[in-house]
């Protein structure tokens, strides 16, 4: 799964790889939801914790409906 990407990838990468916006992005990675190291302004992102976390929808209470991500039992919903 994503191959095509390296092992350590950007913002722009987890974007991409789970086709959300900016503010989504930010958001799971501020909430934790991602695994990632912070070094000054910059995320350092494993790209098999984005692996692990489509993962964990088989075992949590996140859920897609409608093509939006409810984390577990928040309010939030992100665009997927």
């Amino acid at each position: 799964m994503f191959e095509h990407y390296p092992e350590i990838i950007s913002v722009e990468n987890l974007m991409e790889m789970l086709h959300i916006g900016k503010s989504s992005a930010y958001s799971l990675l501020k909430e934790n939801k991602i695994r990632h190291v912070r070094v000054g302004k910059k995320y350092i992102i494993p790209k098999n914790a984005v692996v692990g976390f489509i993962n964990d929808f088989c075992y949590n209470d996140d859920k897609i409906i409608n093509g939006r991500l409810h984390l577990g039992h928040e309010r939030k919903e992100h665009q997927l």
